[in-house]
């Protein structure tokens, strides 16, 4: 099982570690795209402050975040799993995972990024700031750039078991699964569910949806689930108490689209 998740916006700090030994990230090629997008990064934060706040979209008040990355080289870095942090990272809880299940987790976890294209969470990351929809003036934006590679890499690091997709849609630009791997692809969608006069009524969450699919991910690793497919996937996650709605997709060569439905949100 392969499960792909987004970055989080916010980072923990880098910390006192050595610094980025790139050599040393999984999925070595994308090796020659990540230093293509740190080189530009660096560069840009380093020689002009504002142009870079404008370029990654932040704020005055973030501009220390500039700063950061124009360090990346020197920072130092610390496990991917570490570095993110947020709704999504809080419900997973990769400190608290037994050893085992931990060690499904570097085995199966991989967090899309737009600085590093996708990592594990072993890998070693400086803390960063710099997401899949910012537009580098060298390299434009980086959601089309990093199609070209991740085609290559991923369809190998998918292996041929179940692709579990969660990534929002601006990270979910830089790889779509195709044929065969789509075929055994699922996407998840978080719904609530409430009855309004008598009536049952369903919406999209999104705060919730993050922290629904941290858990979701930490059950399975706890669990030893290892669902070959989608169709495993359902019953998996069934099994653990999850009320799943699905089926599979009428054309072959499609991701399947389950949907969590959930009464109370927390």
């Amino acid at each position: 099982m392969l499960v792909l998740l987004p970055p989080s916006e916010g980072k923990a700090a880098s910390g006192s570690g050595s610094p980025l030994k790139p050599e040393g990230l999984s999925l070595p090629g994308l090796a020659a795209a990540r230093a293509a997008v740190l080189d530009e990064l660096v560069d840009l934060c380093a020689a002009d402050e504002p142009k870079a706040r404008e370029v990654l979209g932040l704020s005055e008040g973030l501009r220390g975040e500039v700063a950061k990355n124009a360090e990346l080289r020197t920072a130092g870095a610390r496990p991917a799993g570490e570095i993110y942090t947020g709704v999504l990272y809080d419900a997973l809880d990769l400190a608290g995972l037994e050893p085992a299940a931990r060690a499904r987790a570097e085995a199966s976890l991989v967090v899309f990024s737009g600085l590093w294209g996708a990592v594990r969470i072993g890998d070693r990351i400086p803390s960063y700031r710099c997401s899949m929809g910012v537009k580098l003036p060298g390299l434009g934006a980086l959601g089309a750039y990093w199609r070209t590679p991740m085609a290559e890499v991923m369809p190998e690091a998918a292996g041929d078991g179940l692709v579990l997709d969660l990534r929002s849609s601006a990270y979910g630009t830089a790889w779509k699964p195709k044929g065969e791997v789509a075929g055994r692809t699922a996407t998840v969608r978080v719904l609530q569910s409430q009855i309004v006069d008598g009536v049952e009524k369903r919406s999209v969450v999104s705060h919730f949806n993050k922290a629904t699919k941290g858990r979701l991910v930490r059950d399975l690793l706890r669990a030893g689930a290892a669902p070959a497919d989608p169709a495993e996937l359902l019953v998996a996650l069934r099994d653990l108490g999850y009320v799943v709605e699905g089926e599979a997709p009428a054309k072959a060569g499609k991701a399947w689209s389950l949907d969590v439905v959930v009464t109370e949100i927390h």
